[in-house]
């Protein structure tokens, strides 16, 4: 055989094997428009689409109807008054903070835990901010409660900030919600990723679980159960724990009756709303990103990779590369300092009963006491 011919088996050997890499282990992520241009545009209001008839599919406009039932209803004087409580929604545009944007939205499908009930529609049920400063390593986790009152600067409705991620004349779903972000903190969404309930428990299963230690035994009805202390736990008792509302604590022992029925004594745990959701949300992805530091041989990562590419939304101006590379520099950063933040917020009552939140300070007055600013 002549070097030629053992040039060209060469190459079409390597050619062989970078395509099973493609094929088997760069995840085929699922796209979104991100355009950061169109976001400045949202933020003060413009229709970016130029007036031509926007395009919405028929899942689209099912979702769009689901959701009637939350979107708020507010008279005129209602309206006036809510106005005037908005004083603190005004962020500082010269701000110089960038951050990674994490969705979760509560859209279900069949698949989905069968203790959460399946649902159409999406709002965003989980909206996470990342600031991460590799100079100075001072990395902070934002949570921003969906019942935060806003004016959509698309709509000048009044709404909750869940329900600005969904696609109108503005934009699309991640861009709005961006917009909303940019209006209320001053803080630029730089990439998303977003991922639903379905997606949630797939990824805390493709790595064998993750751990979740309590001070105290609880549950709520039969959807999950966790023993006092530390427990690895699947991604539907994680999913279970972080949205429950009606958890229950154990008083005294676990008691098991004749028939194997539990006649324990449980009390509702007092204190829960969303901001403890809020919590547990910060808890179960710092513990997500822990796993990083597991993957020690290809297999292992082939299963996160697999998990992933059908469970994530990423944008368009987010690489692959530049996205594992990013997930990979994260092995570096001390999880358990990172610090955690939520909006400081106080409750509000609407005329028909509905509770929502309202901004207690401006962002920058926040950042600038909790550390995020430094100047």
């Amino acid at each position: 055989m002549n070097d030629n011919k053992r040039y060209l088996i060469l190459v079409s050997l390597l050619v062989s094997i970078a395509t099973l890499v493609v094929i088997f282990l760069v995840p085929n992520f699922e796209r979104e428009e991100f355009d950061k241009d169109k976001i400045e545009d949202i933020s003060k209001g413009v229709t970016t689409t130029s007036g031509v008839q926007k395009e919405i599919n028929n899942d689209e406009t099912n979702n769009n109807s689901q959701n009637q039932d939350e979107e708020l209803v507010i008279s005129e004087n209602e309206k006036s008054e809510i106005e005037n409580l908005l004083i603190n929604n005004e962020g500082d545009l010269n701000l110089d903070i960038s951050a990674y944007l994490i969705i979760g939205s509560d859209e279900r499908s069949l698949n989905s835990s069968s203790a959460r009930g399946y649902v159409q529609g999406s709002r965003a049920d989980v909206i996470l901010l990342g600031i991460i400063n590799e100079d100075s390593k001072n990395n902070h986790l934002i949570s921003i409660p969906r019942d935060l009152l806003i004016i959509n600067s698309c709509t000048s409705e009044i709404e909750r900030i869940n329900a600005s991620y969904q696609k109108n004349e503005c934009g699309n779903r991640p861009e709005n919600l961006a917009a909303a972000i940019l209006n209320l903190t001053g803080i630029r969404v730089e990439n998303f990723a977003s991922f639903n309930f379905e997606g949630f428990e797939k990824i805390i299963d493709s790595f064998g679980g993750i751990e979740i230690c309590v001070g105290k035994t609880q549950k709520e009805g039969y959807s999950f159960e966790l023993q006092k202390g530390c427990q690895t736990v699947s991604g539907s008792t994680s999913l279970n724990w972080v949205v429950s509302r009606n958890t229950e604590v154990l008083i005294g022992e676990k008691i098991i009756g004749k028939n194997g029925e539990d006649a324990s004594v449980w009390e509702k745990m007092s204190g829960v709303s969303d901001l403890t959701r809020i919590e547990r949300q910060q808890y179960v992805v710092v513990q997500m990103l822990k796993e990083l530091d597991n993957f020690k041989n290809i297999n292992e990562l082939s299963s996160f990779i697999e998990a992933i590419e059908e469970t994530f939304i990423i944008d368009d101006n987010l690489s692959i590369r530049n996205a594992i590379d990013l997930l990979w520099n994260l092995r570096d950063i001390d999880l358990d300092n990172i610090q955690k933040h939520t909006l400081p917020t106080y409750p509000y009552e609407l005329e028909d009963g509905r509770q929502v939140l309202i901004m207690k300070e401006s962002f920058k007055k926040f950042a600038l006491s909790s550390g995020i600013l430094d100047f």
